[in-house]
């Protein structure tokens, strides 16, 4: 007996819920990324053939029209080729989901998933001098709430390295001053790491938690306006 045709709205929701949430446990960032990447492929769509959402199929989505989207976020949106490349990456997850889901759609996934990233020229970093590093940490006013958490964020940035991301997220139970001092850093990915503190920047850290709310789960870096 042949198996039933998935409906390519099914085939969407059971990606988002079944492989990216309940399979690959995708972090919210990743979903909303990707929910985004159908949002403006959907808006593509329907401009240009003026199929709704509803009404669409996934043989609609061979592989020129899927490059005609590309195209369009760079040339009409402006998109960088590092956008563009995300977007793809959503596009390719979900084909590789669709392929096993529903095999008779092979001919159309496989030439998906054939579509390459674009390269690009990756910029060189540069750096800053040791000179250019203490003026900036020396930079916020210690004799405001302000300052002085701005002060502890930028020391605690150049010891860590750690992404805005991360340091907006960390929570005073993250910080770790008592025989070993060093801060837990959540990644993207559902990613965790620990980093050792430098003496300066632990001593900076102990002085700054008494300042703010002690609570495990409150912000070692809170607004203004929370802090209020």
């Amino acid at each position: 007996m042949r198996t039933p045709q998935i409906g390519f709205g099914q085939l969407v929701q059971d990606f988002f819920l079944r492989r990216l949430v309940a399979q690959r446990g995708a972090s919210a960032r990743t979903i909303e990324a990707y929910r985004d990447a159908f949002e403006l492929l959907f808006g593509f769509v329907e401009d240009r053939t003026g199929k709704p959402p509803s009404a669409l199929q996934l043989a609609d989505l061979d592989a020129p029209f899927v490059l005609d989207f590309l195209d369009h976020l760079e040339t009409e949106r402006g998109n960088s080729v590092r956008t563009r490349n995300a977007r793809l990456a959503a596009i390719h997850s979900f084909m590789r989901y669709a392929s096993i889901r529903d095999p008779a759609s092979l001919p159309t996934t496989q030439r998906v998933l054939a579509i390459p990233a674009k390269r690009f020229d990756r910029p060189v970093l540069g750096y800053l001098t040791r000179e250019q590093v203490t003026a900036i940490l020396a930079a916020p006013d210690r004799g405001t709430w302000s300052g002085h958490r701005d002060a502890v964020l930028l020391a605690t940035a150049y010891n860590t390295g750690a992404r805005v991301s991360e340091l907006t997220g960390l929570q005073v139970r993250d910080v770790l001053l008592d025989r070993q001092t060093a801060v837990h850093l959540h990644g993207k990915g559902r990613k965790h790491r620990a980093i050792p503190l430098w003496k300066n920047t632990a001593t900076e850290l102990r002085g700054w938690l008494h300042r703010i709310n002690s609570a495990p789960d409150a912000p070692v870096f809170p607004t203004e306006l929370a802090h209020r």
